[in-house]
């Protein structure tokens, strides 16, 4: 998947495209095993299955990935969930926000196929990884979303209550980083109010020590399901 992103380092921009040949979704990626142990309980709510092990990490075509303001998905029982995501390019990681949209109906029989089932928005900035590693725990990720016409914070945590990206990429690699053209999700905190649909997805990952953010939002175009 041919993506181009507008790359920050060290106040510094350049303009990049690169293919994105494998996306990798961590799932189950919380540091503290009571907020994971809170995310399963609520998604078993909805009946999707435990995890087999934590963390987990799906894979899912990179096909899937869109830049766009719009995602289609087929039926009202999708949400989004706000995600740091690392693109590995040849000179190193960069971070990055997306959106783990996810079918929730579709969950319940598998979440593997479910992650397969709705595009995976991404933002058009990153950051150089080395540039946040020293306050990586300062920044803060938020949602929101507009349902039943208003818009409300979804979501709101520091990064700190998920697992680093290098963390992350050691569990998953056995090495400190990812192989050239990988996009991964990094995990996403709970929802204010437990997970539900909307009409829009915003989201935000801000550095309080460089005052500025990652943004990016979609419009949701539910599609009719017909037999």
């Amino acid at each position: 998947m041919f993506m181009k992103f507008d790359r920050i380092a060290q106040d510094r921009v350049d303009h990049v495209g690169i293919d994105i040949e494998s996306l990798v979704i961590a799932g189950w990626a919380g540091r503290d095993a009571a907020s994971i142990e809170h995310h399963i309980e609520e998604l078993a709510a909805l009946g999707i299955p435990r995890p087999s092990t934590t963390p987990l990490y799906y894979r899912v075509a990179a096909q899937m990935l869109t830049q766009g303001g719009r995602l289609a998905v087929l039926g009202p029982d999708s949400c989004g969930e706000v995600e740091p995501v690392v693109v590995a390019m040849a000179d190193g990681l960069w971070i990055g926000i997306g959106s783990d949209h996810t079918d929730r109906k579709a969950e319940a029989s598998g979440i593997a196929l479910s992650k397969q089932l709705c595009g995976k928005p991404v933002g058009s900035q990153l950051w150089s990884y080395a540039d946040v590693d020293p306050h990586w725990d300062q920044l803060v990720l938020r949602s929101w979303a507009v349902i039943d016409g208003r818009r409300v914070l979804y979501q709101e945590s520091a990064v700190s209550s998920l697992r680093t990206p290098r963390d992350l990429i050691r569990r998953h690699t056995g090495s400190d980083t990812l192989p050239a053209g990988t996009l991964m999700f990094c995990g996403t905190p709970g929802a204010i109010g437990g997970i539900r649909p909307g009409t829009r997805f915003e989201m935000e990952l801000h550095d309080p020590v460089r005052d500025r953010a990652l943004t990016h939002g979609y419009d949701i175009d539910v599609l009719p399901v017909v037999s």
